[in-house]
């Protein structure tokens, strides 16, 4: 018998029949498996950033440069944004069981040897197999939250998984610089052992097994999008060091990405067996989120670049405080994503709510373009814990209607593809701020300089004294300059803070471009077809 019409937008109306609320890929206890699954992912995460605050300590140790320590986060970066997008065939191939756990234990392996390196060649080395390996982690974990619980349960994981992927960025620099102070550079390696064998030992006894597809490995295509994404992190690492375009070895790298870029884009939009599955490409709402996650990259990650150097700097702070200064941006996350969670699983439209999300990061970036450097940390809080109940309300409603669209069986392809797109998004926004802080800070301490004359000197210094007291002159001289410094630096951070408020505003539209998921209607496809 039929049953009567649920009112539109109501629960009720938009939750899973439940005969058809099932999970793709059934385990008897999902709450063990859902810690393994998140001690793997925040561990990955961690790694990003986690490293940033030991590199004076690495370069010592390892007897490298200023110029080639860098080569330390680099190689990291590169080689996961390289291994990224073969994620989804080999989970076909030789199962995503096998391969999350191979990636597991191969982190906390190149983890262990990463802390036992002697020179830089040895660590670069071991950093670009950590990044091999722990490129598989994001979205093998994402999709494994997703295929082991049902449906009705899909927003709860997002929230959970989302967790793992804004906090450790947050998290990272302050465990760095607590175990480099307290301990030695190498346990901000080492750290990741007792966690990572908890991990590795939930996903062998839990971790459920999918099935194998035969699927043609596409090294064109591979290659292609590889020396596309190498040369633009290349691009990015190396432009700052070498002024851009003044040098050859940017024109080449920017020759190669443009390149190979256009031939990849070509190729896998004509190739019969692609690297990914063109449907992905032609979801109207995975394309979308796909933009979303290169803005998300840009505002998250760029923001937590710039805050940690301009607080140590020019306010002060030190490791720790400013670890403890910008956390509550990881508790505004928690606390949205639990607000962003209950939406979903009321049939809330997901687009108003993404759309606020990102007006709240906005209107938090219109905060910090206010400061000046007497700042205090009630404001630095405020706006972080803005900005975090922001990023939460994007998260979750965003990986629910970008998945919400897509065949169980594109979810592993599609997860990689979202954190490739963050993860660019993170790499060309610390680049763009970076370069804009550089060249504002040149712009900015020129003015304040043509501003400072003779008269506005003598009313700081008498005058009179300076042929009694010569040495006094210079040191206020000296003085002013460092201030005209300070005051150049603060002003430049601002133009970024202004400058990601936009980028986060041109944003907004896009939400309302989306399609509202649908309940299921039908039963639910085995995994692979």
């Amino acid at each position: 018998m039929a049953s009567r019409a649920a009112p539109a937008g109501s629960a009720a109306a938009t939750a899973p029949d439940p005969a058809h609320d099932v999970a793709q890929l059934p385990v008897a206890n999902p709450g063990i498996l859902i810690v393994g699954i998140m001690a793997a992912s925040l561990l990955q995460v961690l790694d990003t950033t986690i490293a940033n605050v030991a590199i004076p300590h690495m370069r010592t140790a390892l007897g490298a440069t200023t110029e080639t320590i860098t080569w330390v986060l680099t190689s990291y970066i590169i080689a996961s944004a390289v291994a990224l997008p073969i994620t989804g065939w080999l989970a076909d191939r030789v199962g995503g069981r096998r391969l999350f756990i191979l990636s597991v234990a191969g982190f906390i392996m190149s983890s262990m040897l990463c802390g036992m390196a002697q020179n830089l060649e040895e660590m670069v080395l071991f950093r670009a197999l950590q990044g091999v390996t722990g490129a598989f982690i994001a979205p093998l974990s994402q999709a494994f939250m997703l295929d082991t619980n049902k449906p009705s349960k899909h927003a709860q994981m997002m929230a959970l998984w989302g967790m793992g992927i804004m906090i450790g960025p947050i998290l990272g620099p302050v465990l760095g610089g607590w175990l480099t102070e307290q301990a030695n550079w190498r346990w901000v390696f080492y750290v990741n052992l007792p966690v990572g064998i908890l991990s590795l030992a939930i996903l062998i006894s839990q971790l459920p097994t999918r099935e194998t597809v035969k699927r043609k490995f596409d090294l064109t295509g591979f290659i292609l999008l590889g020396v596309a994404l190498a040369s633009f992190q290349m691009l990015l690492d190396r432009g700052q060091t070498l002024d851009w375009y003044d040098s050859y070895e940017i024109w080449l790298w920017t020759f190669l990405f443009i390149s190979a870029a256009w031939m990849a884009v070509i190729h896998l939009g004509t190739a019969k067996d692609g690297l990914f599955d063109r449907a992905l490409f032609l979801d109207r709402n995975f394309a979308i989120a796909m933009g979303f996650m290169l803005a998300i990259g840009v505002v998250m990650f760029a923001t937590m670049a710039l805050l940690p150097p301009m607080l140590q700097q020019l306010m002060g702070y030190d490791v720790i405080d400013t670890g403890l200064v910008l956390m509550p941006r990881g508790i505004g996350v928690l606390i949205s994503m639990q607000f962003a969670g209950m939406a979903m699983r009321r049939g809330i439209d997901s687009r108003p709510v993404v759309a606020t999300g990102f007006l709240i990061c906005a209107l938090s970036l219109y905060e910090m373009a206010q400061w000046s450097l007497g700042v205090d940390q009630f404001h630095i809080v405020a706006s972080g814990l803005v900005q975090g109940l922001g990023m939460g309300l994007v998260f979750i409603p965003l990986n629910v209607s970008a998945f919400g669209t897509l065949p169980p069986r594109l979810r592993t392809d599609g997860s990689s593809l979202l954190n490739l797109f963050r993860s660019l998004g993170a790499s060309a926004g610390i680049s763009l701020t970076t370069v804009m802080l550089a060249r504002n800070i040149q712009i900015a301490h020129s003015d304040i300089a043509s501003s400072v004359t003779g008269a506005s000197v003598s009313s700081m210094i008498d005058v009179s004294t300076v042929d009694r007291y010569q040495n006094l002159g210079q040191v206020a001289l000296s003085m002013l300059d460092l201030e005209a410094n300070r005051q150049a630096a603060m002003v430049a951070y601002i133009d970024d803070f202004w400058m990601m408020m936009w980028i986060t505003l041109a944003a907004v539209p896009l939400a309302f471009i989306m399609r509202k998921p649908k309940p299921t209607k039908g039963p639910m496809p085995p995994p692979g077809e």
